[in-house]
């Protein structure tokens, strides 16, 4: 390949790693992108697990075996297999050399000669390829996986002047993985209360959403919890606000442990005092169960006073749910319905019979901007 083809190859890859949205993608993107700059005909990204001593593959692609899952779930090997990953170029860094990728073939090492590495010689033969590239991946100084590339047999085996262009491929992968690093951290941190670890009121808007849009499309059930944690203010006026914030860690910690009684369930705070739990897919009568959990529990807190709780389920007879804003002003309703009565349960929109006090107050048309105690946590 001329130089041209393969300044062209890099910014391809770079360019396809810039475009992805999440990790899954750019992965894809990197062995995609080195598998064709390389003419090879299958690749793969894998990552050094240290805490787990394995190297765990996350994307093959390609002309892949009937073993080899595009996204395997449990597609790992143990690092003593390849002690190249860790002994050869680890002492080669130590020495001051540079990361350099090296081949196999069926037959064994060729260019860049690391050491026979068994384990890849038999992978190899077992799926009917000729020879691969190894790129070792560098990620703010140190060892982060490898990037394999493949040809079938009865190819060109490749040589050395396409482990030194590998070698290139890697270093841009792995500017392509540091970049979708620091934009799922941006991700995470924009969804993600600081105080509690929870989600925060961003992500509850967004998964809320795309809940009643599956509730309005497949019937999903979607169940919304909204908590109101009583007696901080006391607790900041009369203990401080550090207290208050120990207040709150904790018992987002119960609420995070209650959520996980429901599969797939967002615990979240809102801000300030208010917290929710949304749920798809398990019945009202689980999630209930759940928020009636999360008030003994509350109650049980050596600070604040419990919390007063509602909940409002598309299961649940409140009527057509069309709009997030609409389920979303139910629970709140039930929420402030236990607040002003002092329950010690939660508060469940419908089931009061057919003249529900808290579906007519959240369906009360406002009557000005104070007539409804939040609007939609904000939105207008």
């Amino acid at each position: 390949m001329g130089d041209d083809r393969r300044l062209a190859a890099v910014v391809a890859l770079a360019q396809g790693m810039a475009a992805a949205h999440t990790p899954r993608e750019s992965w894809r993107a990197a062995a995609l992108g080195a598998c064709r700059a390389l003419a090879g005909a299958f690749a793969a990204l894998s990552v050094w697990e240290r805490e787990l001593g394995r190297l765990r593959v996350l994307v093959n692609v390609g002309d892949r075996t009937a073993d080899e899952d595009e996204f395997p779930d449990g597609e790992a090997y143990p690092v003593h297999q390849f002690p190249e990953i860790t002994e050869f170029l680890h002492e080669r860094w130590a020495a001051g050399g540079e990361p350099n990728a090296w081949v196999e073939t069926a037959d064994g090492p060729a260019a860049g000669r690391p050491g026979y590495c068994h384990q890849r010689v038999a992978a190899l033969r077992r799926r009917g390829r000729g020879s691969c590239v190894v790129a070792p991946i560098v990620l703010h100084g140190r060892a982060w996986g490898e990037l394999y590339v493949a040809r079938s047999s009865g190819t060109p085996v490749f040589d050395r002047a396409d482990a030194d262009f590998a070698t290139v491929l890697a270093a841009v992968v792995a500017a392509g993985i540091a970049q979708t690093e620091r934009l799922e951290e941006a991700r995470r941190l924009a969804f993600t209360d600081a105080l509690t670890g929870l989600a925060n009121r961003r992500a509850v808007d967004v998964r809320l959403e795309e809940a009643v849009e599956r509730h309005r499309t497949r019937g999903d059930v979607v169940s919304l919890v909204v908590c109101d944690l009583n007696g901080l203010k006391r607790v900041n006026d009369t203990q401080g606000h550090a207290v208050g914030d120990r207040l709150l860690e904790r018992f987002g910690s119960v609420l995070s442990l209650c959520g996980a009684m429901l599969p797939g369930a967002l615990a979240a705070r809102l801000g300030g005092d208010e917290f929710c739990l949304l749920a798809v897919g398990p019945s009202a009568d689980d999630v209930v169960k759940v928020a009636d959990e999360l008030c003994r529990r509350a109650a049980e807190l050596e600070l604040g006073e419990g919390v007063a709780c509602g909940v409002a389920s598309t299961e649940d007879p409140i009527g057509p749910v069309s709009s997030a804003r609409r389920l979303f002003r139910l629970a709140d309703a039930a929420q402030y319905r236990a607040k002003a009565v002092r329950a010690a349960r939660p508060v469940v929109a419908g089931r009061a019979g057919p003249d529900d006090p808290v579906v007519r107050l959240a369906d009360q048309p406002p009557r000005g901007p104070a007539a409804e105690r939040r609007s939609f946590r904000g939105r207008p």
